[in-house]
């Protein structure tokens, strides 16, 4: 499985590089026909411009592979890594001039083939560097860390410790908790929150290293509710724990899968309607039965995040006219900032800071209580159809074409956000929701989901919108979130969104 996602991987990031340097290329094409002086401007209707492109897209290819650009980047200073790249498109650029001396490719423009080094240098340098300081360079961040808890303080625990430290496969590195740094790879990325233990007296004493037991097993689904916890390890019979099927079952309702390292029966979880999925998995050398509400598909959900950095990375570049547009329009039609930043829960519980387009006026949140009696919305969350805090014309314009959303690009590029999945909520709601309701939280949130597509969203009970969250999270494929993403160009299209 490691393998396979390492692979995976790499040919996703090749990917990237391609679409980037496509987008390279039309961006140059546009800024040569468009945007430059009367004396420079204007192209061709040629032909021969699909030929380079194509030619671009095969020489770039084999180059970037042959310059060693896909070499894990825990070997490598992003220094080597600029200069290889660098290397790559300068003999790249140099094929190219020669191909079209040789093929007669007279047409095809010098300064438009200028344009497209010197971006296409910047494009890759940009996406490079996030890459880098996201596995190497900057210290893993709490939000993309995968959080443990172990029930257990004895022998089994410390053979998981020892597990997630140890965990060596190339690309990516493991961490552990509070503060030593394992210089080794692993997938994921892992931070042991503490153990858990029977016995209060056990509370503060070491299992190994600087790992110690933080609570007991009384308070586990205090523990899970209150922390963002990502997956939980049962690391002792299960016959010592009281009301165990009771945990089993409350993390399965929030979301939270169920390692455990067998030596017992599990006949009496396995019927628990509560747990949809069951798995026998080797973990690290270690032989775990995996109890979780959803079946987890590394691989699709591996292909899905390349998408989504993909996707974000050059919608980012393409629709940056767009950013100045919708700058100045913001500017002219009210006062206050052209962003609006606010707090949201993501993955497990997770805060974030979501960026938008503001589309209300400067200090709208404070104005709410003012508004509550007109809430039409059940439930803990708050909408107005007609909300009187949005800017008139460039506000409405805004949501109506889901344009406001598109800074979130950024957070799908940070790691927070997916661009399908169900949307973020504030921590205020989350702290009102059912236990059932607590299960939506278990999937990366995103820019747009079944939800915004629906076309009675705005008659639609606050339960029920949570139920269509769940159907996506239990029914999720790769199709489900291609069709959600044309249905969402089509509201923007059409202006019908919010």
């Amino acid at each position: 499985m490691i393998k396979t996602e390492s692979e995976l991987a790499i040919k996703l990031h090749s990917i990237l590089d391609i679409l980037l340097t496509v987008a390279a290329f039309i961006w140059a094409y546009f800024i040569k026909k468009y945007f430059l002086p009367e004396s420079f401007r204007g192209l061709t209707e040629s032909p021969s411009y699909y030929i380079v492109l194509l030619m671009i897209i095969i020489i770039w290819f084999i180059l970037f592979k042959l310059f060693g650009l896909y070499t894990s980047y825990l070997k490598i200073s992003f220094a080597k890594i600029f200069s290889d790249m660098v290397k790559a498109v300068s003999v790249g650029m140099i094929l190219m001039v020669l191909l079209m001396f040789v093929f007669k490719l007279d047409d095809v423009s010098r300064l438009l083939m200028g344009f497209f080094f010197l971006l296409n240098i910047g494009v890759l340098t940009f996406s490079k560097r996030i890459i880098y300081n996201r596995y190497v360079k900057k210290p893993i961040s709490e939000y993309k860390l995968h959080n443990v808890l172990i029930v257990g303080s004895k022998e089994r625990a410390r053979d998981v410790i020892r597990a997630i430290g140890t965990n060596k496969h190339p690309g990516f590195r493991a961490k552990n908790y509070p503060d030593t740094e394992v210089e080794t790879t692993g997938f994921p990325r892992y931070k042991i929150m503490g153990c858990i233990d029977l016995d209060e007296k056990e509370i503060g004493k070491k299992v190994i290293n600087d790992f110690i037991v933080i609570d007991t097993i009384k308070n586990l689904d205090k523990i899970l509710l209150e922390n963002p916890i990502d997956e939980l390890f049962i690391a002792m019979p299960l016959n010592l724990i009281s009301r165990v099927e009771d945990h089993v079952a409350f993390a399965g309702k929030i979301g939270i899968p169920v390692r455990v390292i067998p030596d017992w029966q599990i006949k009496d979880l396995i019927v628990n309607p509560a747990i949809s999925f069951f798995k026998l998995e080797i973990f690290s050398g270690l032989a775990t039965i995996v109890l979780s509400a959803v079946a987890p598909d590394r691989e699709e959900f591996l292909i899905k995040h390349g998408i989504d950095y993909m996707v974000a990375a050059i919608g980012l570049i393409l629709q940056l006219p767009l950013f100045i547009l919708v700058f100045f329009a913001i500017k002219i039609s009210s006062q206050g900032p052209v962003f609006y930043k606010q707090e949201r829960c993501g993955l497990n519980g997770r805060k974030f800071m979501v960026y938008k387009f503001r589309s209300m006026v400067a200090g709208a949140e404070a104005q709410q209580k003012g508004l509550e009696e007109f809430n039409e919305t059940e439930g803990p969350v708050f909408k107005i159809k007609k909300d009187p805090r949005i800017v008139p014309y460039v506000g409405t314009f805004l949501r109506r074409t889901f344009i406001d959303e598109i800074p979130q690009l950024i957070n799908v590029l940070k790691g927070e956000m997916s661009l399908i999945g169900p949307r973020p909520p504030i921590p205020a709601e989350v702290e009102k929701y059912e236990i059932w309701q607590r299960r939506r939280l278990s999937m990366k949130p995103g820019i747009t989901c079944l939800w915004q597509i629906s076309a009675n969203r705005h008659d639609m009970s606050f339960d029920e919108w949570m139920n269509l969250d769940l159907n996506y999270i239990d029914n999720w494929s790769l199709i489900l979130d291609v069709k959600i993403f044309f249905s969402t160009l089509k509201l923007m299209l059409l202006g019908t969104g919010r």
